[in-house]
């Protein structure tokens, strides 16, 4: 069953919404929403949604204190992404994340290192890993997409990568970086390839513009893929989509899958 999960993207420590791939440009990113509230706010609101699984991304520096505002305002609520190593996951995981979320330190010279992804996975466990697979699409399907998205690797998203990453992490994180955060339609032969291959629980990020999104993607993923809200979600200044009609949406879907 699909369900909607959360987010709260931080940079210079407040809550904003970037076009995808656009942080590092000489004139700065490409901004469609920054909110005047605290990154604690969001986390409250979805704490008393019991919205769980959503992601907190750090882009860039000067964010720790705001990070760890919003960890503090739900421990144990958020998946955490953004400058982890095996160094700082155990120490953001004591502050409160539940798992860590982690590409580009897995990668040297645009090659997945599968050393580092041991490394990762040993210093924070299997089970509170997850492996973040931002893509570009190119002409033999997606590429993992690394440092910010500006770096096209070598690791296809296909069938094989995500069964063999699968060992060292419980969850995928994927954003489709050619469409996030432009609110134009969310990439179907992406959400239909993790359906199909992912053998783990898998999250997918961009492009989502309208309620329906949820029922697209729950269809074309077969209900093994949820999904995220960012520019389009009212919370973010959008107008494409209610946060009540997603809060909503897993309401119903919790009722009827009981845990």
């Amino acid at each position: 069953m699909t369900i909607f999960r959360p987010c709260i993207d931080i940079h210079d420590g407040r809550v904003k919404q970037i076009v995808g791939g656009t942080l590092e440009q000489d004139s700065g990113p490409q901004t469609n929403f920054i909110s005047d509230r605290d990154p604690a706010w969001y986390a409250d609101l979805y704490r008393r949604d019991d919205l769980r699984g959503g992601h907190v991304i750090s882009l860039g520096p000067g964010n720790e204190a705001a990070v760890r505002q919003t960890l503090s305002a739900w421990p144990g609520g958020f998946h955490l992404g953004g400058g982890i190593t095996p160094s700082n996951a155990p120490g953001w995981l004591a502050g409160g994340a539940q798992k860590v979320i982690v590409t580009s330190w897995l990668f040297a010279d645009s090659a997945l290192d599968m050393g580092r992804v041991a490394e990762m996975a040993s210093a924070v466990t299997k089970e509170c890993l997850v492996i973040d697979l931002s893509c570009r699409r190119v002409k033999d399907g997606w590429r993992v997409a690394a440092n910010r998205w500006r770096t096209v690797t070598d690791t296809l998203v296909n069938a094989e990568t995500l069964q063999r990453l699968s060992e060292f992490c419980s969850e995928y994180l994927v954003h489709a970086a050619d469409v996030e955060g432009r609110c134009q339609g969310i990439d179907a032969d992406l959400v239909t390839l993790l359906g199909a291959e992912c053998p783990i629980p898998c999250t997918y990020a961009g492009g989502a513009n309208r309620i329906d999104d949820l029922d697209t993607v729950e269809r074309l993923s077969c209900g093994r893929v949820d999904l995220t809200f960012g520019s389009a979600l009212d919370l973010f200044g959008g107008q494409g989509v209610r946060y009540d009609d997603c809060v909503q949406w897993n309401r119903i879907r919790a009722a009827r899958n009981p845990v």
